[in-house]
């Protein structure tokens, strides 16, 4: 038993807690949970938690179900008192997910995750993540396909006193930081009932695990106050959707990649090359970053997310934005991603972006000149007359991209890629045989 581990085991017993939550997701991003008694926590360690895989969504088949969940000892935090109803002292570890040989899962999202940050590793980087989450507050979730009610009528930055839930930052706040994960900003979005909490730069993995860790607090703190949290990407027509802006940094060991003196904009060629890679492979791993039919609903209408694959120097309508460097900074440089929804599974939208910013420099791609327009006012036509390829519009143009892709597939595996292909055209098929009100209204009286 290591250090790790002896530390969780002394200090479940000290503490007084009573069951530990084992977590995991499936490859959409759905978060999994089992309880184990502190009695049990010693086996866990040493053999795991068998369950089985064939009931979790894209984990394994009926005739090899048999599947091990292993706690990682370094992801232990005890949870918030008062944040569910137990009434009783609980923690939370995350899990990787194994076969009964010991052997990785390739079904396991944190698995495929880590498998980019050991190639990263393998080029001398280490990847730094700080995302900004966006979500809704509504008055309920059980609208019977009805727009929601939002909790206010605030605008960017207001304070929304109007508000059904004035604490509810507050105390989602301090329940992420009673469970370590540090809060740079929180703030009123632009649409009603829109929040932001931005949270302080982790490297990418452990970032991962602190974003699943979020949606859940963020929605048990909801309740708490009387209202409901979506991360939906875009439950209104006429406002927002909801964005992950994820700004990402590489490190050889103290030392930015990213940034270099003499460049005009203070980009090293490692920086231009990473920035390049993103935007080569956009529109191909799109499906992944942005996961839902509801998400091109957010992308294709540019209000507040890219619809092009561009880059621009402190230009929020680009997909890449480098945000304006501040001299002495070296450490803060940086590049911020605009085209995630809040929605992805963080673990399979981290990777691909990963995979595909390393490949920009093993390869050297060359990076053009920064957009200077204000991307989301263009048409189509100007987009292309100015050499902007487009991103997809829709879950079904994503997802062509996507089943020609080598780079995905070669990310995510070819088990996590043929299943969320299968699930993603299940969806899409579901989305596409409605008939929708809009049409009922423009020719039933034809």
């Amino acid at each position: 038993m290591n250090s790790q581990q002896e530390f969780v085991l002394r200090t479940v017993e000290e503490r007084d807690i009573r069951f530990v939550r084992l977590w995991f997701t499936d490859i959409l991003g759905y978060l999994k949970s089992v309880a184990v008694a502190p009695a049990e926590l010693e086996n866990a360690f040493e053999e795991g938690i068998g369950f089985d895989g064939s009931a979790i969504e894209g984990f394994s088949r009926v005739s090899e179900s048999d599947t091990i969940a292993k706690p990682d000892p370094s992801t232990f935090q005890l949870m918030p008192l008062g944040v569910d109803d137990s009434g009783m002292n609980s923690a939370r570890m995350y899990c990787d997910i194994t076969m009964p040989d010991g052997q990785p899962s390739w079904a396991d999202p944190r698995q495929v995750l880590r498998r980019q940050v050991h190639a990263a590793a393998d080029e001398g980087f280490t990847c730094y993540i700080h995302p900004e989450i966006e979500f809704f507050l509504v008055k309920s979730l059980d609208t019977d396909g009805r727009p929601p009610v939002p909790t206010d009528n605030g605008g960017y930055f207001d304070q929304a006193v109007h508000d059904d839930a004035p604490m509810f930052r507050r105390d989602a706040i301090a329940a992420l930081e009673n469970m370590g994960i540090s809060v740079e900003f929180s703030h009123h979005e632009t649409a009603p009932g829109q929040q932001e909490i931005d949270l302080r730069y982790a490297d990418v993995l452990t970032m991962s695990d602190h974003i699943m860790t979020f949606r859940y607090l963020v929605k048990e703190v909801a309740m708490k106050n009387g209202v409901y949290a979506t991360f939906m990407p875009k439950p209104f027509t006429d406002h927002a959707g909801s964005a992950m802006h994820t700004h990402m940094s590489l490190f050889e060991g103290d030392i930015n990649a990213f940034h270099d003196p003499d460049d005009e904009y203070n980009l090293s060629q490692t920086a231009r090359q990473f920035i390049a890679g993103i935007l080569t492979h956009a529109p191909e791993i799109s499906a992944v970053t942005n996961q839902w039919a509801n998400s091109y609903k957010r992308l294709m209408f540019g209000n507040e997310a890219p619809t092009a694959a561009t880059w621009g120097v402190s230009n929020r309508s680009a997909m890449v934005r480098v945000p304006t460097y501040r001299p002495g900074k070296v450490s803060s440089r940086r590049i911020e991603v605009r085209s995630l929804d809040s929605a992805c599974n963080p673990y399979l939208a981290y990777s691909v972006l990963l995979a595909a910013g390393l490949k920009g420099i093993k390869e050297g791609y060359e990076l053009q000149a920064p957009a200077e327009d204000d991307i989301s006012s263009l048409t189509r036509r100007e987009r292309r007359a100015l050499g902007y390829e487009d991103l997809p519009s829709s879950l079904d143009q994503a997802l062509r991209l996507m089943e020609r892709s080598e780079l995905v597939a070669d990310t995510l595996g070819e088990h996590v890629f043929e299943f969320f292909l299968r699930n993603k055209w299940r969806e899409w098929q579901e989305y596409q045989s409605q008939i929708t009100q809009w049409e009922l209204r423009s020719n039933l009286d034809y």
